[in-house]
């Protein structure tokens, strides 16, 4: 059997805001960023079909999570009222752990920034 860690990327468009810093910091100002978010399975590839998840299966539960996040307004979203890059990795892992249980990864990052967050999950 070969251990293998699966990597499905969506992007989605988001605003927000954040409280942190003085009031004459630029992120307490509404704005918006393009968002990357990838999203990693781990697992033995399996005698039968030699893979570790279909990607249609994987891009199915990433959907419902970006469909969310996707031309939204992130401090709205319960549990993103302080939507940093930390926070929207542990909001995207709480949702999607129910669906793909050998979730390992998930990353955002805001690559016109060249800026990422990464949360490994223990399996």
């Amino acid at each position: 059997m070969t251990r293998c860690l699966l990597t499905k990327s969506v992007t989605f468009d988001a605003a927000h805001h954040l409280h942190q810093g003085d009031e004459s910091h630029p992120y307490r100002r509404l704005h918006g960023h393009s968002f990357r978010l990838d999203v990693s399975v781990e697992d033995e590839a399996d005698g039968k079909d030699h893979w570790v998840r279909d990607f249609a299966e994987l891009a199915k539960a990433i959907s419902e999570v970006r469909n969310v996040l996707d031309h939204s307004f992130l401090n709205e979203i319960e549990g993103l009222e302080t939507p940093t890059l930390e926070n929207i990795c542990a909001w995207v892992a709480e949702r999607l752990k129910p669906s793909l249980p050998n979730l390992r990864r998930v990353s955002v990052a805001r690559p016109s920034l060249g800026e990422m967050c990464t949360l490994e999950i223990g399996l």
